[in-house]
C-alpha cells in the first residue's frame, strides 16, 4: 500500500514561529516522497487545529500523520486520540519535536533553525512510513491496592482507595500509624492541634473494612508489572500477639528498661516494650529486642511475661513473611530532617540547646516530654530568648542541600509565635534569608507573628553558634542594615532541611521507580503526570516525592488515589504495545537480552532454545535490542530499519 503521510506543522504562538519558518517547512516537506499533506496551523493542539487533522486525514485518506510542534510527553496522547477519531491507528500518528529540539535551541539563527525543523520531521516521515497498525496489550487486573507509608499522606491514600471501593493494604515501618504528623503539636496556618485533626482519621483507616493495616511491617520484595504485583511483606516479630493483647499498658509501666524515645525525638525516655504515643493506632506495645533486658540479659528479665494478664507475650516469635498480589502500589514513604551533626558550625549535636524544630514541636505538645511547657534540655529552665534559624542545611548547595525545603519558614513562624504564647515576657528571634509563604493564609500568619506577637525577624545568614558561660552564642547578620548581630540566647532552634526518608532510596531501587538527585522520588511529568511515576502502576504521594506540607501532601494523596480508582475501573489493563519483540529465526539462544533486561521481561524459552518477550512487563526501554548480538531483539514502530533510514533522513543534502 502506498503511503499518505499528512505533516501538520505547528507554530505555537512564537514558540516555534519566531524561531522556525514555519511555513517554508510545511511547503518543503509537502515536496518530500511519501507526504500526501503538509499544512501549519498555529495552535495545532488546540481545538480547531485537532478538528483540522481529522478532516485532512479523511480528505486525503492519510495512512499516518506527523505532527511538528512540542515535545511528546505534552501531545503525543491527544493527537493519537485525534487520529483514532478520525479512522487512523494511533501508533500510526507520530510527534516531530520542532520546539523543545529546535526552536528552544537555535534562538539566533533562524536560517539553522528552519532546516534543521526540515530535517526533524524528515526523520519521522521515514519511521511512519514503516510504522504498524498496533493494538494495546490487554492484561488481567488485580483491584487490590498495597499502599506504602502510614502518614497522614499514606492515611489519606488508603482511606480514599478503600472508600472508592477497593480492597487496600497500608504498610507502616513502625509500631504506630501516623508519621511525623503525629509528633507535631499545631498546625500552621489555623493552629489546630495536630492529634486532634490526625486521630480520627488514624481510627477511621483502622477501622475502614477495606483496608488491611500492617504497622511493624516492611516491603520485602514486589515483583510483576501493573495490575499484577506480587508482594512480600516482612511483618517484624513484636515479641506479643498483638491480636490478643488488649492494651493495658501493665507490661510498660513495669518494664525496668529505658532507651531514649524516637517519637520524642530524644528528649524523653520510653522502656524497651512500649506504644510511642498515647494516640497510637494500634495502641499495642512491641518489644524492642535490642533494648529488652530478656534479649541482653541471658533471659534474667521476663517481667513483661510474668505481668501479662493476658499471656500474649512470646520471646520465640519470629519475623513473618506475608505474600500478597495487588494491581497499583501508593508511595507515601514521607521524609526525615537532615541529620543535625552535619552542621557543625551551629554545634549541631553538640550543645544540648542547639536543637532541630522536631525536638521543639515534641516540646510545645501538652503530650510531649515537657507537657507543653518550653524548657531547656540542658537544665530545665524556661528560655528567656530563643533564635530560631531557617534554611538549615537547605538552599546550601556548596555544603548541604541546594534546594528550598518549603515548610520551614511557616514551622520557624509557628514555633515562634507559640514560643511568645506560652513565655510572654521572652524574646523571639527568626534569621531568614527570604520568607516564603505561598499558601493561602500563610502571609497573613507570618504578619500576625511579626506584628501582633512581637517576633524579631532578621534577614540575614547565622555564620556561627557557640555555648559560652551557659548561654548559645549566636553570630550572624542583618543585611538589611549591614550590621553583625551578636545575640546571647538560652536556645536555638534549627529548621533542617526536609531530606528523603532513609529507606526511600532502597525501596525505589526494589520497585524500579526513578528519583531525583537528591533521592525523592520523581514523577512522570512535573505539570501534567504529579502524582504518576514513569513506571506504570506506581503512584506517588506526601513528602516522598519532595518538600511540602500537610495540605499539599493530602491532596496529592487523594490524586494518587484518584489514578488508582481510574485504573481499577476497568476489568483490564491496557499496556503500550510499543515493546520488544524476539525473531524467532534468527535469534541465537546467547541470552545476553536475558541479562541486561532491567524489567525481567527477557526469559529464555528452554524448550525453543531461543529467548521470548514477556509482552505484559515489558517497558520498551530497548536495552535488549541494544545488546542483542543478532539484531533478533526488536521494538515494535522503531526496528532497526526504520532507525537507518531516519539516520539517512537526517544526514541527507
Amino acid at each position: 500500500m502506498e503511503e499518505r503521510i499528512g505533516v501538520f506543522v505547528c507554530h505555537c504562538g512564537s514558540n516555534i514561529a519566531g524561531v522556525v519558518d514555519v511555513k517554508r517547512v510545511a511547503e518543503e516537506l509537502g515536496k518530500y516522497p511519501g507526504v500526501a499533506y503538509s499544512t501549519d496551523y498555529t495552535y495545532m493542539c488546540s481545538d480547531p487545529g485537532q478538528t483540522m487533522v481529522k478532516e485532512a486525514i479523511k480528505e486525503h485518506n492519510l495512512s499516518g500523520v506527523i505532527v511538528a510542534a512540542c515535545s511528546p510527553t505534552l501531545h503525543e496522547a491527544t493527537f493519537r486520540r485525534a487520529g483514532r477519531a478520525a479512522g487512523v491507528n494511533p501508533y500510526q500518528v507520530e510527534i516531530a519535536n520542532i520546539r523543545e529540539q529546535c526552536s528552544w535551541v537555535h534562538q539566533s539563527d533562524k536560517e539553522a533553525a528552519t532546516e534543521k525543523a526540515i530535517k526533524i520531521i524528515k526523520t519521522m516521515v521515514e519511521k511512519a512510513r514503516l510504522d504498524e497498525a498496533l493494538d494495546p496489550i490487554a492484561v488481567p487486573m488485580t483491584h487490590k491496592a498495597l499502599v506504602v507509608g502510614g502518614g497522614i499522606a499514606g492515611i489519606q491514600a488508603a482511606l480514599d482507595i478503600a472508600n472508592a471501593g477497593y480492597e487496600t493494604i497500608l504498610v507502616e515501618k513502625g509500631p504506630s500509624i501516623g508519621g511525623h504528623m503525629a509528633q507535631l503539636s499545631e498546625t500552621f496556618p489555623t493552629l489546630d492541634c495536630s492529634q486532634c485533626i490526625m486521630t480520627p482519621k488514624m481510627v477511621e483507616v483502622a477501622q475502614h473494612p477495606r483496608v488491611k493495616m500492617m504497622t511493624y511491617s516492611e516491603i520485602e520484595d514486589v515483583s510483576g508489572y501493573v495490575g499484577n504485583f506480587k508482594v512480600k511483606i516482612r511483618k517484624k516479630a513484636a515479641y506479643l500477639d498483638r491480636d490478643i493483647c488488649n492494651g493495658c499498658g501493665l507490661c510498660m509501666e513495669k518494664c525496668p528498661a529505658k532507651t531514649p524515645s524516637e517519637f520524642d525525638e530524644g528528649l524523653a525516655d520510653r522502656k524497651a516494650i512500649y506504644t510511642p504515643f498515647p494516640q497510637a493506632v494500634p495502641n499495642k506495645p512491641v518489644l524492642d529486642r535490642e533494648h529488652c533486658l530478656y534479649f541482653t540479659n541471658d533471659g534474667k528479665c521476663g517481667v513483661c511475661k510474668k505481668i501479662c494478664p493476658v499471656q500474649c507475650v512470646d520471646y520465640e516469635q519470629e519475623d513473618e513473611i506475608i505474600e500478597d498480589e495487588v494491581g497499583a502500589i501508593v508511595v507515601a514513604t514521607g521524609y526525615d530532617l537532615y541529620p543535625i551533626e552535619n552542621l557543625g558550625e551551629y554545634g549541631g549535636g553538640k550543645y544540648p540547646d542547639v536543637i532541630t524544630s522536631l525536638q521543639f514541636e515534641r516540646m510545645l505538645s501538652a503530650s510531649g516530654p515537657t507537657e507543653g511547657e518550653v524548657k531547656r534540655p540542658s537544665d530545665g529552665k524556661v528560655p528567656e530568648t530563643v533564635v530560631f534559624l531557617t534554611c538549615c542545611g537547605s538552599r546550601d548547595p556548596e555544603a548541604h542541600m541546594p534546594y528550598c525545603s518549603k515548610v520551614c519558614c511557616m514551622y520557624l513562624t509557628k514555633h515562634a509565635m507559640l514560643y511568645k504564647h506560652k513565655v510572654h515576657d521572652g524574646q523571639a528571634y527568626v534569621f531568614y534569608i527570604d520568607v516564603r509563604t505561598a499558601g493561602k493564609g500563610y502571609e497573613e500568619f507570618y504578619t500576625r507573628a511579626a506584628e501582633e506577637d512581637d517576633v524579631l525577624y532578621l534577614r540575614g545568614k547565622v555564620s556561627k553558634i557557640f555555648q559560652e558561660d551557659g548561654k548559645v552564642v549566636v553570630w550572624g547578620a542583618d543585611t538589611l542594615s549591614g550590621k553583625k548581630v551578636e545575640i546571647e540566647a538560652d536556645m536555638a532552634v534549627l529548621g533542617l532541611a526536609t531530606v528523603p526518608n532513609a529507606a526511600a532510596r532502597e525501596l525505589a531501587n526494589m520497585l524500579k521507580i526513578h528519583t531525583d538527585e537528591w533521592g525523592f522520588l520523581a514523577e512522570a511529568h512535573p505539570k501534567l503526570r504529579p502524582v504518576e511515576s514513569l513506571a506504570p502502576g506506581f503512584y506517588l504521594a506526601g513528602a516522598a516525592q519532595g518538600p511540602k506540607d500537610i495540605p499539599e501532601a493530602v491532596a496529592q494523596a487523594s490524586g494518587a488515589a484518584s489514578k488508582v480508582a481510574h485504573l481499577f475501573a476497568e476489568e483490564e489493563y491496557h499496556r503500550e504495545p510499543i515493546i520488544a519483540w524476539i525473531d524467532e529465526d534468527t535469534c541465537a539462544g546467547c541470552r545476553v537480552c536475558v541479562s541486561v533486561c532491567p524489567y525481567d521481561a527477557a526469559e529464555f524459552d528452554d524448550e525453543k532454545g531461543i529467548a521470548v518477550i514477556k509482552e505484559a512487563i515489558c517497558e520498551g526501554c530497548g536495552a535488549c535490542i541494544a545488546a542483542c548480538p543478532s539484531a533478533s531483539a526488536q521494538q515494535r514502530n522503531l526496528t532497526d530499519e526504520q532507525v537507518y533510514r531516519m539516520v539517512s533522513a537526517a544526514l541527507e543534502g
